[in-house]
């Protein structure tokens, strides 16, 4: 199982990516936009306000992968959505168990589903306010 940082920003994203691969002596690995969304069949349409922000973007710092995103634009950056822990694993089992689990006194914002980058993700925030990602992922 790994545990990963998301960082979220609110449209400066790609200044923040310059500054820490300076900080961190890192490479960034590759970017997307949120324009650059493949078309499924969920009917989300990416907003215009959105189209260049920052969707998606790693950095390696150390043994970490850090991800860095910017937040859409209807929704606001607060403490508790600044840095979003992501775990992820092979075993979808697990990873359905832990989500339940952080579900329990806390409020799921995506119910665990295929999506075009997992075959298994969800979003929730615990009972403490943190929100947290976890996906499951194909092994190599």
């Amino acid at each position: 199982m790994q545990l990963e940082l998301f960082f979220n920003f609110n449209g400066n994203c790609r200044e923040a990516l310059d500054f820490y691969a300076k900080v961190f002596n890192a490479t960034v690995d590759g970017v997307m936009t949120y324009g650059e969304t493949p078309v499924d069949d969920s009917g989300y349409q990416v907003a215009e306000a959105d189209r260049d922000r920052v969707m998606y973007a790693g950095m390696r710092i150390g043994q970490m992968t850090a991800m860095f995103m910017d937040m859409p634009s209807d929704q606001a950056l607060e403490v508790g959505n600044n840095i979003m822990p992501t775990l992820s694993d092979t075993n979808r089992d697990e990873m359905i168990r832990i989500f339940d689990a952080l579900s329990e006194g806390g409020r799921v914002y995506q119910p665990m589903q295929k999506t075009f980058f997992s075959p298994w993700y969800g979003m929730v925030e615990d009972k403490y306010g943190f929100i947290w990602q976890v996906m499951q992922y194909e092994p190599m």
